[in-house]
């Protein structure tokens, strides 16, 4: 149990995670956010991007069984909120078709300082990367396209995946990697 939760397992409020259809533009989904506590609001927005491994892309479809994802998005919050001194984390990816720049991910981190904002913000991004299950289908200007395969680790095998259909989780390029 992290220090986010009591006894019942509740977080007080201080974890969001959805895996959605709708947009994530709107940054005023953050307006109340955090605590009086927090003197730092982090927020990244993942978007997609023209250009991916030398070619250019159009589009880009996200698929994900829902219910699986949301629930490890959340684990992946809370484990966040356990080891970063952080007051709220809020998680949300984009599935379905999205075109240039739109936001793919976002992630929003409350703490009393900003070191522990980026630092948790970063670790839930690259943990997202490797553990979420979903899938990413890049669509190209030269009508080709392709499944974006799983992430390698530092010893060039694929990274484990949690959750995924049969093992078979795949990895995502986000935008501004």
């Amino acid at each position: 149990m992290t220090p986010a939760q009591d006894e019942a397992g509740a977080d007080d409020g201080r974890v969001r995670a959805r895996i959605t259809r709708e947009s994530l533009d709107d940054l005023g989904q953050f307006d109340d956010f955090g605590s009086e506590a927090d003197g730092a609001l982090l927020v990244f927005q993942g978007r997609v991007r023209e250009t991916n491994r030398g070619r250019s892309v159009s589009s880009l479809t996200y698929e994900a069984y829902g219910e699986m994802a949301e629930r490890e998005l959340e684990a992946i919050c809370r484990e966040a909120l356990g080891q970063f001194e952080v007051g709220s984390v809020s998680a949300a990816h984009r599935v379905g078709h999205l075109g240039l720049r739109e936001v793919s991910v976002v992630i929003a981190v409350a703490a009393p300082h900003r070191d522990a904002c980026y630092e948790a913000s970063r670790w839930i991004i690259e943990t997202v990367k490797v553990r979420l299950p979903v899938w990413k289908h890049e669509h190209y200007a030269d009508g080709g396209s392709h499944w974006v395969g799983a992430r390698q680790t530092e010893s060039g095998t694929a990274a484990p995946a949690s959750g995924g259909v049969n093992g078979d989780h795949v990895g995502r390029d986000y935008p501004g990697e």
